[in-house]
């Protein structure tokens, strides 16, 4: 099958992480990135650079209506059997339909990790993603309670496809001796920064004396570390991706999970990611989450500070109970198909059963 992917492409664990999974597969993987058209040339000039920050901002301009005409030219040129658009933020509906017109035999998929209904957004962050909707043929859910909301803005199908770990970046390993020092600890929390009280928890693992290692964006968390007398040392916070990421998670005895409250999220990638890694999951509890790792046994919840620490003292003060916890939640990743291999084989049978329905009613 011959599959036009396109995105912002910003990322190894994205667009790239399907397109190798395609490969992987014996497929026939395009890629359309639109992250280049925002670049900066020198030849522009120094004004370009607030111009093409702006029109990527906020989707809007010569340079937004130059990648949807591109995108038409490439489906066109190539005629994919399948166009699979990961977060189309930049995508006209008007797109969408002329690749409906050149590309009649095609199944449009429509994907994104973010969550385009939630009330935390500004009202412009999602316009052109969320009139688009009813011109797909698919829509994937990321989150079980966007099912009905893309029913409800017009999509014709929708399906669950949750997000997936890498096996070849999200593994098991044994730190050399010149990472230890910066990667060994009880606890490790990699993500982004909201106020949604992760600080508190974080501040009291420190002040319990537990060692704790901290990442992520340094514009998000560094002005709340530096009101805090007990996180201020982690100044300046330093991001981890692809090896040093996977470091960090299996240089810990737990790798903490918070929920995005922005996304409304009742799961998230590091739900697969630290499990894959070895390492015992500990992550605030959903009902959801719950139903793809039995608590206690593949991997450990709390609902409270409280418990958390309670669970905290629990594992960390028993490393057999620990290791085995981890090793259940590792088997599960597997055995689930949590792998993103396994997600792009759901989807292709999904896809595959569409082009023979659709090419049986012609």
């Amino acid at each position: 099958m011959k599959i036009l992917i396109a995105g912002d492409w910003h990322s190894e664990i994205h667009e790239e992480s399907v397109y190798q999974a395609f490969q992987q597969l014996g497929h026939e993987p395009i890629r359309f990135s639109w992250h280049q058209f925002f670049k900066h040339q020198k030849k522009l000039g120094r004004l370009a650079v607030p111009l093409l920050k702006a029109q990527n901002k906020y989707m809007v301009g010569p340079v937004v209506n130059r990648l949807n005409r591109d995108l038409v030219n490439i489906a066109a040129s190539e005629q994919p059997d399948m166009v699979l658009i990961y977060r189309g933020s930049h995508i006209f509906p008007s797109t969408l339909r002329e690749l409906s017109r050149s590309l009649p035999n095609a199944i449009l998929v429509g994907y994104n990790n973010d969550d385009p209904f939630s009330p935390n957004y500004p009202g412009w962050k999602w316009r052109h993603f969320l009139a688009s909707i009813p011109e797909y043929d698919l829509m994937l859910a990321y989150r079980l309670h966007n099912i009905e909301e893309f029913k409800k803005f017009g999509a014709k199908r929708v399906e669950l496809l949750r997000s997936w770990f890498i096996p070849e970046a999200n593994h098991p390993i044994n730190l050399e001796r010149v990472d230890r020092e910066k990667y060994e600890c009880d606890v490790v929390f990699v993500g982004h920064f909201e106020n949604d009280g992760r600080i508190d928890c974080l501040e009291e693992i420190v002040r319990r004396g537990w060692k704790l290692k901290l990442f992520g964006h340094s514009y998000g968390w560094h002005k709340h570390i530096l009101r805090s007398d007990i996180l201020k040392s982690f100044y300046p916070l330093s991001t981890v991706w692809d090896v040093d990421y996977n470091k960090a998670l299996c240089g810990a005895k737990v790798g903490l999970c918070f929920f995005s409250k922005l996304n409304r999220d009742t799961y998230t990638r590091r739900c697969f990611e630290i499990p894959a890694a070895g390492t015992l999951l500990m992550s605030e509890f959903s009902s959801d989450l719950a139903g793809l790792f039995e608590e206690e046994k593949e991997a450990v919840y709390f609902r409270t500070t409280e418990e958390l620490l309670e669970k905290l003292e629990k594992y960390l003060g028993n490393e057999s109970l620990r290791n085995q916890v981890a090793l259940a939640g590792y088997e599960k990743v597997y055995e689930s198909g949590h792998d993103v291999k396994s997600r792009m084989e759901q989807l292709l049978q999904i896809v595959s059963e569409m082009i023979t329905t659709r090419l049986y009613n012609n």
